[in-house]
This record gives structure tokens, sequence and C-alpha cells, in this order.
């Protein structure tokens, strides 16, 4: 079996993204402030990541439906259905996007929440 076909095939591709990105917190070590630290790098890549995705879902859906409205009834009702997929996988991403941050640091009781800085989780590292 050839690893690199099992990755591209997208089958275990959001587990290899997972296990790499939660790399850096297994391997911190003990002291809470690199765990925080560490969380914190990772809630800031995750929000870089769901901000691209966000938008390029509100782009790619806006496509998809005007590509849709210019063909056939059946690729118009296909491209829509697609169009409201997109968006409302863009939803969710924003919800995830904002909701996260204030549940870790719920978790870490850090700082009052700060919109202005979402993934600064303990008053003592920043």
């Amino acid at each position: 079996m050839d690893l690199l076909k099992v990755i591209n095939s997208g089958k275990y591709f959001v587990l290899l993204i997972l296990l790499v990105n939660l790399t850096g917190v297994a391997f911190a070590q003990a002291d809470l402030n690199n765990i925080v630290t560490a969380m914190q790098d990772l809630c800031s890549i995750a929000q870089v990541i769901l901000g691209i995705a966000i938008a390029s879902m509100i782009l790619l859906s806006g496509a998809t439906y005007a590509a849709g409205q210019v063909m056939g009834a059946e690729t118009r009702a296909r491209a829509t259905v697609w169009a409201t997929a997109m968006i409302t996988g863009a939803v969710i991403g924003a919800l995830i996007y904002f909701i996260v941050p204030i549940v870790l640091n719920t978790i870490f009781g850090g700082s009052p929440f700060q919109l202005s800085d979402p993934c600064n989780f303990s008053p003592g590292v920043s």
C-alpha cells in the first residue's frame, strides 16, 4: 500500500492534519505555560485557516450560484444546492471561528475574553 496514495485519497487527510496540529501539544513539557502557549498557537493557526476557508466558501458559493443560473434547469437546481451547502459550511466555520476561543478561554481559566486577542488564554502568557 502506497502511503502517499492513501493520504492523497482524502480518506485519512483530516486525521493526518489533526495529528500534525496536536503534535505540538502532545510534546509540550508538563509546565502549564508551555501547554497554554501551544494551545494559543494552535488557536491562532486555526483562526487563520478558518478565515481563509470562510472567505473562499462564500466566494465559491456565489460563483457556483451565478454559473448555475445561466445553465439548464437541472444544472441550476444542482448549483443552487451546492451554493447553499457552501454557505452552510461557511456559517458553521464562522461559528467555530468565534466560539472555540471563548470555550478554550473558559477551560484554561485565563483572563477575561478580549475580542482584540481571542487566543490569549492566560494573563501570564502572551
